[in-house]
């Protein structure tokens, strides 16, 4: 049974994006954006924590009017779209960025430097904007990586040689894997993909909540996550409350607090969002 005092002194909602708050074609329902807007009215807050870009989330605040600062590369990055200051923010060391260059060439892996706003390419690696999955994000080729290594948030590899990736992701694990976050996956999209991120360790979108919430002064308590895929499990082991859409892999669902019916195709956000605005009405 649902505790509506908990409901009713929610003070943020945070949204994971892609599968959760818009649908498969990154559109927003027109009642989830009503309702987001009336509950602003009782001083309810709303944020992202994505692992989409920064400039990939903007259009979307910008569009349902949110002031709160944005969690992007799940949780790498802590940034307002109104300020220039971070809140976080998590570079990769220079020797990782300039070691990943070297064993990509060495091995013939396609790879790509994700910074705040730009995801960067070279000439060799021209597959990549068809390739990654980072929804928005805009793409830029550049000559040479040489002067992108210090600023740089995310790496990733993308091929279809599955032993050169597991490769390079050996190479990083011993000596480089302190310091660093590794994931190892293939893709859901394209056939036969396999991806390698690489980002400093200390970022996930669960640690980045816990930040923006002392930065904002919210309790966890108050706080409400809505998320739908592996991402968002760190989130989901707060003491916010949880919400999982349809669609949801079964891991969140067994840690959610509710479990919508509907998927994120079907305005799952929204079927939440009118409890929440019923109990605030109250």
């Amino acid at each position: 049974m649902l505790n509506l005092d908990k409901l009713k002194n929610i003070e943020l909602v945070l949204f994971d994006v892609d599968g959760t708050l818009v649908n498969d074609y990154g559109e927003l329902g027109e009642r989830t954006k009503k309702l987001i807007m009336n509950l602003k009215k009782y001083g309810v807050n709303f944020s992202f924590a994505s692992g989409r870009l920064h400039s990939a989330l903007i259009p979307l605040a910008e569009e349902l009017k949110l002031y709160s600062p944005l969690i992007s590369l799940d949780g790498t990055v802590i940034k307002s779209i109104a300020e220039k200051n971070f809140v976080y923010r998590s570079y990769l060391k220079e020797n990782h960025v300039k070691k990943a260059i070297e064993l990509s060439e060495r091995y013939m892996v396609n790879i790509a430097l994700c910074h705040n706003d730009v995801i960067y390419y070279t000439e060799q690696n021209s597959v990549i904007p068809k390739l990654m999955d980072k929804f928005g994000a805009p793409y830029q080729e550049v000559e040479s990586y040489d002067n992108l290594t210090d600023k740089t948030l995310e790496l990733v590899f993308a091929s279809d040689n599955r032993p050169a990736v597991a490769y390079i992701r050996d190479k990083f694990i011993f000596p480089f894997s302190l310091g660093i976050s590794i994931s190892f996956f293939r893709s859901q999209t394209h056939d036969n993909i396999y991806y390698l991120e690489i980002r400093r360790s200390g970022s996930s979108k669960g640690k980045a909540m816990k930040r923006l919430l002392k930065h904002l002064k919210i309790q966890e308590e108050k706080t409400a996550v809505l998320g739908d895929w592996y991402n968002d499990i760190s989130m989901f082991e707060s003491k916010a409350l949880k919400i999982a859409p349809a669609n949801a892999i079964s891991e969140l669902k067994r840690k959610a607090d509710i479990v919508l019916k509907k998927s994120n195709n079907e305005e799952a956000a929204a079927v939440f969002l009118e409890k929440l605005l019923k109990v605030k009405m109250s």
